[in-house]
C-alpha cells in the first residue's frame, strides 16, 4: 500500500521530532554487535529525511546522542562518535545538493573536537539551504537544556520580572524552530527519555514496534497519517475549532 497517496498536503506537520530507538536491540538479533546496527540506523535517517522532503515537512529533529549516552560502554560510545564524523562527511555534498540545512542542539563543546568541527563544516556549508531543516540532538537532555535557558535568561541585563513563558522559550536551543507537531520513537518503547520536553507540550506521540534500521519510507508516512487522523485542540472543545 503507498501511503504517500492518503496523506493531505494541507496536513503536514511542519516539524516532525524522532527518537530513533532500537539500533542495539536490532543488532543483537543479527549477531552482531551493537555498532552494527548503529550502522544500519544511518539508512533509515536517509530514508525519514526523504521522506519528510518529499511530503513537505519543513524540520526534522533527530535525538542523536543524550547526555545520558555517555554511559554506555566506551567501545560503543567512541563507535558513535566516529560514525557521526564519517556520516556527516560522507553525506554532506548530498544533503547540500538536496537542498538540506543542518544545525544541532545540545552541549555541543562536550563532544569530541573532530565531531565538533565536522559539524561547523556541515552547518556553515548548509546555511543557506532552505528546502528542510534538519536538526540533530546531540549530547542533548531538555533538563540540561530548560536549566540553562533559565540560567541565561537570569544573567540577562535587560531581565525583568516576572519570569514568563515567552522569555524563557528565547533561551531553548531550538530559538526559532517551531515545536514539533508530532514525535516518533521507535522500538516499541513508550517514553520520550528527556528529550525536548518543553517543545512537546502539545505534541502528537506516535509510537511504533518497528526497530530503528528497519524504519523506512512507509513507516514515516503511516506515522504522518496518524498524526492526520488526530483532532488537535490544545485544551478547547471541538465546537470551538469549527
Amino acid at each position: 500500500m503507498d501511503y504517500l497517496l492518503k496523506i493531505d498536503r494541507n496536513k503536514t506537520p511542519k516539524h516532525v521530532a524522532i527518537i530513533m530507538d532500537g539500533n542495539g536491540r536490532w543488532a543483537q538479533k543479527q549477531g552482531h554487535d551493537r555498532l552494527y546496527g548503529h550502522n544500519f540506523g544511518v539508512e533509515s535517517v536517509r530514508e525519514s529525511l526523504k521522506a519528510a522532503k518529499e511530503i513537505g515537512v519543513q524540520y526534522l529533529t533527530l535525538y542523536a546522542f543524550s547526555t545520558e549516552n555517555w554511559n554506555r560502554p566506551k567501545d560503543e560510545v567512541d563507535g558513535l562518535m566516529n560514525l557521526l564524523v564519517t556520516s556527516l562527511a560522507n553525506e554532506i555534498k548530498e544533503l547540500s545538493e538536496g537542498g538540506v540545512r543542518i544545525s544541532a542542539i545540545g552541549d555541543l563543546k562536550g563532544l569530541p573536537e573532530a565531531c565538533q568541527n565536522e559539524l561547523i563544516q556541515a552547518m556553515n556549508a548548509t546555511n543557506d539551504n532552505k528546502e528542510i531543516h534538519l536538526n540533530l540532538a546531540l549530547n542533548y537532555s531538555a533538563k540540561w537544556e530548560i536549566t540553562r535557558a533559565v540560567n541565561q535568561l537570569m544573567a540577562s541585563e535587560n531581565l525583568k520580572l516576572p519570569v514568563t513563558s515567552e522569555n524563557i522559550e528565547k533561551y531553548l536551543t531550538t530559538q526559532g524552530i517551531p515545536d514539533p507537531e508530532l514525535l516518533i520513537r521507535t522500538s516499541g518503547e513508550h517514553r520520550v527519555s528527556n528529550f525536548l520536553l518543553w517543545q512537546i507540550a502539545y505534541t502528537e506521540f506516535h509510537f511504533t514496534d518497528v526497530l530503528w534500521p528497519d524504519f523506512k519510507r512507509e513507516d514515516f508516512f503511516k506515522a504522518v497519517l496518524d498524526y492526520q487522523s488526530r483532532e488537535r485542540r490544545f485544551g478547547m472543545l471541538s465546537e470551538q475549532l469549527i
